[in-house]
């Protein structure tokens, strides 16, 4: 997961923060002595623009995520509303260990962007309430090539098989889940010999390489908020099918991160709203990143 994109660097937050109060708390004045004017309108000026750097930045993720702390109740912090906006309750989510004495994926010293950590270990892990999809799991979590290229048309398979040859592809990983509503969620991640190869690979597939099974409309879809999400050396394209949708409406996402390339499938009765779907491509993002 249509029109050829640019390259754009994209970050994210996780699925456990709540929009912050759409106003300013409300500071007492200071009691016998009130300090000159000037001074309460400055920490009057600071307090609003906090909350209003806030507010915008709770807007622009659309889904609010944050890495790391996923269960907050909303209902236990003060002047917060209960209902829920859509998002799903993830797992706390820490990043795998790396072995001993290697690299991140994007250290100085990193030049072929490797990642190092057990790539099974960098998937998001399903959400609370989720029902998992054996199909995906594989033989001790590694996804046979074959199984991954259903994930496209036939009529693109061939080349794709021989792209992910040419590429020097390592290893896939994948995991899926259905929620209760229907939502289903399918992620791969695919390992490369070098950041270089992923590039490559990632190209010919946002320049028609192969179409994703179930949706040959599918365009790129900047309303789903990218660039509110970006981490750092990591890069995101985002497509969406529109109206009308046939039996379902699928959007996805490729996660472009050193030697490894996401590929963040999800699809609903086109009914269901986005949040969930830029929550789960920024968590992933972040794990990669």
């Amino acid at each position: 997961m249509t029109t050829q994109p640019t390259d754009q660097s994209t970050e994210q937050p996780a699925g456990g923060f709540p929009a912050p109060p759409s106003h300013p708390p409300v500071f007492p004045a200071p009691e016998p002595e009130a300090p000159p004017a000037v001074k309460k309108d400055r920490r009057v000026l600071r307090a609003a623009l906090r909350w209003t750097a806030a507010v915008v930045v709770f807007a622009a993720v659309g889904a609010g995520v944050a890495y790391g702390v996923t269960e907050q109740k909303r209902g236990d912090l003060p002047g917060l509303a209960t209902k829920s906006d859509g998002r799903w309750e993830y797992p706390e989510i820490v990043r795998p260990p790396l072995p001993k004495d290697a690299p991140a994926a994007f250290a100085e010293d990193n030049l072929r962007e490797e990642h190092f950590a057990d790539l099974r270990a960098l998937i998001l892990p399903a959400p609370e309430g989720a029902r998992e999809d054996k199909a995906l799991a594989g033989k001790d979590g590694w996804l046979p090539t074959a199984t991954y290229l259903k994930t496209y048309e036939k009529d693109g398979r061939g080349d794709l098989a021989q792209s992910l040859k040419d590429g020097g592809l390592r290893h896939i990983a994948a995991r899926g889940w259905t929620m209760p509503d229907g939502t289903h969620t399918s992620i791969h991640l695919l390992r490369f010999n070098t950041g270089a190869f992923t590039r490559e690979y990632r190209t010919r597939l946002v320049t028609g390489l192969a179409t994703l099974a179930g949706a040959p409309k599918a365009e790129r879809d900047y309303s789903l908020g990218g660039n509110a999400f970006a981490v750092p050396h990591t890069h995101l394209y985002l497509y969406g099918e529109q109206k009308p949708y046939g039996k379902e409406r699928v959007r996805y996402a490729y996660v472009e991160a050193g030697d490894v390339l996401a590929l963040v499938v999800q699809s609903d009765d086109g009914h269901g709203s986005a949040v969930p779907f830029r929550q789960t491509v920024a968590l992933q993002n972040q794990l990669l990143g």
